[in-house]
């Protein structure tokens, strides 16, 4: 299977910056420069694909982007003491303004942006190119900077923003505030929509279409509590008619089920078990083609982290009165007795390292199925060319029925849920049901939560979700063991950034750190 858009273009050019001493103020005459590059279709090309190859990395999507979303959330627990300490604190917060994954994905975004700025400025000026084509490139990097900022925001509230490529050591910006960057997603998702098609051609998928900004801008109206804008952008991709929700539930998180119908954006990884690149902006000699996600959390594998008690008994089952038993859950975990490897290895506790978990008062050792290799190979410790999917169909009905309920239209909430749950291998009974009686606003936003929790599980979305339903105060309790009102909410501003920018100061940070 050949993947799409394997990112072969790395940005590398040299910036002056103003000195005194002249003898300083030197630019490399041999060296690629913001005048002398992209002043074609093809450097824009390769700068753009420079922007996807960053939020391929180690430093974001391939690694610690995922890790720092699961670990904010409820849906995990220790997998042992194999968890590396800066996780850890992470999972149980006690994180500080030095943590190495928080740090990591702040650079990660940032440098996304810088490259995503380049382009913004630079293409409308590029003359000798399609101008659909040019628009369109125009429009990639502004989704990915509006996605860049939309992290950035929910992660850490306001922060710098940065609307042109820096071109010296003066340009360092203050915080912003939160509305100021969400303003800014806004304004460039809604320029990046018109010159973004509905789809690409084989060569080209896992590039950013119309409906992935639509998507992006239905959550960021979400985490801003307007109901009525996140409809009408959720309206858009359920009219257009473009996506479906597939049949089998495995094909969401499997290599064989990449660009189904039912996804709306992935970021490509086309190989598996290569030579993994560890640099955070998958630059240098080696391409960013892998994840490292299988090995983090399979079975047979780290298991760094596993799902948590409370997410493993959320599922609906016959135990706690409901007349079906969720497949989902055999689909997302993996168990003792399990077969994988393409059903010739059996699932034995001697195979898996770490914690124990409670299910139904039974204490057993289960690991996350998702995204893992497992079902085709006998090896944990490799890593994967599995696409992680970032915007699917489901979950926009799921928003969808969330604003419809907001909206006082419950029974289109209850309807669209029930398409989620009748995907063929899921087919589980329509609400309402015993445990979700839907008989009102409140019972239906219930029901919402429990399908986005188990139809979602470990897609890096419940961690969101929890942070605008509490900012939005709709949550009923609170989910995370260790919140603490007026700290917990925002992570940190990375010590770095406040030793490094002289707009920045100690009295920014956000509260209580």
């Amino acid at each position: 299977m050949k993947k799409a858009i394997v990112i072969t273009g790395i940005l590398a050019f040299g910036m002056a910056t103003s000195c005194s001493d002249e003898d300083l103020n030197k630019v490399n005459p041999n060296g690629v420069t913001f005048e002398t590059y992209f002043n074609n279709e093809a450097e824009l090309t390769a700068g753009v694909n420079a922007v996807y190859a960053l939020i391929q990395s180690n430093s974001l999507v391939s690694r610690e982007w995922f890790f720092t979303h699961d670990l904010r959330g409820d849906e995990m627990a220790s997998g042992g003491g194999q968890l590396e300490t800066p996780r850890n604190q992470l999972l149980i917060g006690v994180h500080d303004p030095a943590n190495g994954l928080t740090n990591s994905i702040w650079r990660g975004w940032y440098r996304t942006i810088h490259r995503a700025n380049v382009i913004i400025e630079k293409g409308p000026t590029v003359a000798n190119m399609p101008t659909a084509t040019r628009d369109r490139l125009v429009g990639e990097a502004r989704f990915l900077r509006a996605w860049a900022y939309y992290e950035l925001g929910v992660f850490f509230g306001g922060v710098p923003i940065y609307k042109e490529f820096v071109k010296s050591v003066e340009g360092s910006a203050p915080r912003s505030t939160q509305k100021e960057v969400f303003d800014l997603v806004i304004a460039d998702l809604k320029a990046a929509e018109s010159g973004l098609p509905a789809s690409y051609d084989a060569n080209n998928q896992g590039r950013a279409t119309k409906a992935a900004a639509q998507t992006l801008l239905a959550r960021t109206y979400l985490q801003m509590g307007d109901y009525n804008s996140a409809k009408t952008e959720l309206q858009k991709i359920v009219n257009s008619g473009f996506y479906k929700l597939v049949d089998n539930y495995l094909d969401l998180t499997n290599e064989e089920g990449e660009f189904n119908s039912e996804s709306i954006f992935e970021i490509v990884y086309a190989q598996s078990g290569g030579a993994y690149n560890w640099g955070g902006d998958s630059d240098g000699s080696a391409v960013q083609e892998e994840t490292v996600r299988t090995q983090e959390y399979s079975a047979v594998g780290w298991r760094n982290v596993i799902p948590s008690n409370k997410m493993l008994n959320a599922y609906e089952r016959v135990s706690k009165g409901d007349a079906k038993n969720d497949p989902r859950y055999d689909m997302s975990y993996w168990k003792e007795g399990d077969k994988f490897n393409n059903g010739a290895s059996t699932m034995t506790d001697d195979r898996v390292q770490g914690n124990s978990s409670v299910v139904d008062g039974v204490t057993q050792k289960v690991s996350w199925r998702k995204y893992s290799v497992l079902y085709k190979v006998d090896n944990g410790f490799v890593t994967s060319g599995i696409n992680m999917r970032i915007m699917r169909y489901a979950d926009v009905l799921l928003m969808l029925a969330e604003c419809e309920n907001e909206l006082g239209n419950s029974a289109a909430a209850i309807s669209l849920m029930n398409q989620v749950r009748a995907r063929k291998s899921v087919a589980m009974p329509p609400y309402p049901t015993k445990n979700y009686p839907c008989s009102n606003q409140s019972e239906v936003f219930d029901a919402v939560v429990h399908e986005r929790m188990i139809e979602l599980a470990a897609e890096q979305i419940r961690n969101f979700d929890i942070v605008r339903w509490r900012k939005n105060k709709k949550q009923k309790t609170e989910p995370i063991s260790y919140f603490i009102a007026n700290k917990h909410e925002l992570l940190p501003i990375p010590q770095s950034e406040i030793d490094n920018n002289p707009k920045i100061e100690q009295k920014d940070q956000n509260p209580s750190y």
